[in-house]
């Protein structure tokens, strides 16, 4: 990753975001609710972890046919992903509650989905969210050298295959997070004294790592194979099968709002300066969708709300359809874009005919 410090335009001589800002925190008054989650995301909390945890006991504790257990597998990978997108998410963000203790306690679901509230909040809330689409320091950009997102990526021969091969990889998110990304994340963001907030003590952190592997590994692993009568590999098979399914549902949304053609990918001068105040680069590189879907806005955690999310990530995602015309009004006002495709479809449409363009050599995609 790029060490450069990167430092955003202050020039914005119409006041777009105090404007905005200040509309937005009208809002709230006006209606006297809070920015936080209400009763829909605690019913939601209750709804996910149902969908999530249910298989599993079932599975401890009920006789049935293979097929019904790799069923289970994939209801538990859904729900997987869903706890991630609607309750781990806004903990981590401090949207979940007005409560310090229950933001962190629901920030910490992310354990049982295998991940490290350190390593993610830094990847996150720091470095995505800042830097968003900015190559060398939105890590949300990297995925090796075996993904090209940005033309100011090195291109490989291979990459003109990546939009056909890029979700067999996708899948493989969360499952990387059970056995090497946070290895690697701690290392890396420890030496670069990265943090949200105060930084870890290094001891408690490598701690935390290694503790809670070891605890997840026990539950979803361990402990079927003691309880379940089938054969070890089935196991790990239905843990695969799990996190499989969790990665391609979160690693389609989260590409969805940045890897897609309408989302700039812009660099910054050669002072490191951005072109544009950060709230107006997150327009330019942030896109919505299908925010029409009920069923999408009420399973993806407002992610295809990117454009609010971004913006006002301290804002939990129950609030965003009610804000999000307050939002595109005032960028139209402003002459900025609000990009959104109307459905989900034509987001994905979007992300891989932006996944085939970067795979072309760059002499003839010029």
């Amino acid at each position: 990753m790029n060490t450069t410090t990167i430092r955003f335009s202050r020039k914005d001589p119409a006041n777009f975001f105090r404007t905005l800002n200040a509309r937005v925190n009208d809002y709230f008054k006006e209606k006297n609710i809070k920015k936080t989650g209400n009763w829909k995301l605690h019913l939601k909390t209750i709804a996910m972890f149902a969908i999530f945890l249910t298989p599993y006991f079932l599975l401890l504790t009920l006789n049935m046919p293979g097929w019904a257990q790799l069923l289970l597998t994939i209801v538990m990978g859904v729900g997987m992903a869903g706890v991630g997108m609607n309750v781990m998410h806004d903990g981590n963000h401090g949207s979940y509650s007005s409560k310090k203790w229950v933001n962190k306690f629901m920030g910490s679901t992310i354990y049982i989905l295998a991940g490290n509230v350190y390593n993610w909040q830094v990847q996150h809330n720091v470095l995505h969210h800042t830097y968003t689409n900015i190559h060398g320091h939105d890590e949300d950009m990297e995925a090796g050298r075996i993904m090209r997102f940005s033309k100011h990526s090195e291109w490989k021969r291979f990459h003109k295959y990546q939009h056909l091969y890029s979700v067999l990889l996708y899948g493989l998110l969360t499952f990387n997070w059970a056995l090497t990304t946070d290895f690697k994340q701690t290392r890396n963001y420890l030496k670069r004294k990265l943090s949200y907030g105060e930084f870890p003590n290094p001891v408690k952190q490598w701690s935390i790592v290694v503790i809670s592997k070891i605890i997840y590994v026990s539950i979803w692993i361990v402990i079927p194979m003691l309880i379940l009568s089938i054969a070890w590999w089935k196991v790990l098979i239905g843990f695969f099968v799990m996190h499989y399914v969790a990665g391609v549902i979160l690693s389609v949304v989260f590409q969805l709002a940045h890897m897609v053609k309408d989302a700039q990918m812009p660099l910054p001068d050669e002072t490191g300066t951005m072109k544009n105040t950060w709230a107006i680069h997150q327009l330019y590189t942030t896109v919505n969708f299908a925010t029409k879907n009920k069923i999408v806005n009420w399973y993806t955690g407002g992610l295809n709300h990117q454009v609010e999310h971004h913006i006002f990530p301290n804002i939990s995602h129950v609030h965003y359809t009610k804000i999000s015309k307050i939002v595109k009004e005032t960028a139209r006002e402003f002459d900025l874009p609000y990009h959104e495709y109307k459905t989900t479809r034509n987001a994905i449409f979007s992300h891989f005919s932006h996944l085939k363009e970067m795979g072309m050599k760059p002499a003839l995609s010029a």
